[in-house]
Order: C-alpha cells, then structure tokens, then sequence
C-alpha cells in the first residue's frame, strides 16, 4: 500500500507468498499459514470490444500491395480468425499447410490447441508469402524503411502495427491486439457457438475466464429490455 501498487500488482505479490508458506509447510518448516494472508478484493475484469463497423474498417484498411500492407492486413486478419494471443502471434513459422488451414499452437503452460484460417485469411497469406523474397523462418517478420526483412516481428512491433491502422482506419480509442481476440470470442458466441468450443479456441484453463465475454453476447437482454422496460411506470407505453 505504501508503494501505492495497484490492487491487481498486490495480489500477485501476496500470491507469491502464500506458495512461499505453502512450500515451507510442505518441508516441514513451522510457519504461518497461507490462509493468513487474504488478497485484496479487485474490480472484476472489463472488456473493450470495437464496434462491428469499427472492425470491419480495420480489417480492410491495409489496402495495398505492398509487402507490408500485405503483411499487416494478414496479422490483423488473423487474430480475428483465430482468436491467437500475441506472443502466439510473434511465434508462427511460414512453413506449415496453409491448405488445411490449422495451426498447432503451444499456448500458456504449454497447452496444445488448433487455431483454423478462414478462407479469406488463406488466401491473404499466400499472398503476403509469395511477396517475401527473404529466408526467415517467421511467419511474420519486422520490416526496415526500404521494406526488408530484418527478422521475426516483435510483439510492440505488432502493438504498433494495431495502433496505427487503427487510426488509419478512424478508430480514434486505443486499439490493442487483444482486442481483436476479444472480437473473435463474442463474434462466435453472438452467433451461437457453445462456451465450451470458445473455451478450447481460445486456449483458456478455466471456463470462468472465457465467461467474461457472455455478458457481451446475450441476444436475449436487449429483448428482455425492450420488453419489459419502463411498462410499470408507463414510460414506454406506445400512444
């Protein structure tokens, strides 16, 4: 507190803690019992969408052919088509069946999962691919000022590569690469998809994390809403 860390900087301190306690009590160390130390209450995670015509936007502003506007429209395409967390990103390699359109993916804790390419974002990469002329092994590689490639994309090279075709799409919120892992998740749930199948997209441990995302994919509040809003006092009545 006296540090004035934030809440969630807190938390993982005392976690840390009380595994420290949790292994002495395990070696037979007399010591304080981990439940001694309680975490302090945090505000539950908020997230930031972009608007449908906000996304589209984005998705089609690089519009040229040049290898990177190729490059950076094939990243913007498929985080969205594959709901891929940005070290994930960063990790691709080019040499992989872009036909089958799948990608073995070594998550967090170093779970496997499939991601799947959409037609259109297949087809953005042999694109992107067949106007490489370097070796590197990456997927997607940092570029210099005269369009050459200077090895694997760093992840804030990708965080900018957002930025900037944000704002070049007249998206003027901060836009962030997690983002459009958030749109990938509400756009299957809005359309139906179990919250299970999202779960083993995403490549979440916990089915509460995935969760998060119900709230902003409900088609039946806004009915529920129109509904019934405001008929006991009679501000919606019609006339």
């Amino acid at each position: 507190n006296r540090d004035r860390l934030k809440k969630n900087s807190q938390s993982y301190y005392l976690i840390a803690i009380r595994n420290f306690l949790k292994y002495l009590i395990k070696n037979d160390i007399k010591t304080v019992s981990p439940d001694k130390i309680e975490l302090p209450k945090v505000n539950s995670r908020q997230i930031e969408i972009l608007e449908n015509n906000e996304l589209k936007r984005l998705l089609n502003i690089p519009n040229k052919n040049t290898l990177r506007d190729l490059r950076d429209k094939s990243i913007l395409n498929i985080f969205f088509s594959t709901g891929l967390r940005l070290s994930e990103l960063c990790s691709l390699n080019r040499y992989f069946d872009i036909d089958k359109g799948e990608i073995s993916i070594r998550g967090k804790g170093g779970k496997i999962r499939l991601v799947f390419l959409s037609e259109n974002v297949k087809k953005m990469l042999k694109e992107y691919l067949k106007a490489r002329n370097d070796q590197e092994e990456a997927l997607f590689i940092s570029l210099n000022k005269g369009g050459k490639a200077i090895g694997r994309i760093t992840p804030r090279t990708v965080e900018r590569i957002v930025d900037f075709r944000a704002r070049q799409a007249g998206i003027y919120k901060k836009v962030h690469p997690h983002q459009l892992r958030h749109m990938f998740a509400t756009d299957l749930l809005a359309a139906g998809a179990d919250i299970r199948s999202v779960q083993e997209l995403l490549g979440h441990k916990n089915i509460s994390t995935t969760q998060i995302y119900t709230h902003l994919t409900n088609p039946q509040l806004k009915e529920i809403h129109k509904k019934f809003h405001g008929k006991s006092t009679g501000e919606c009545t019609e006339k």
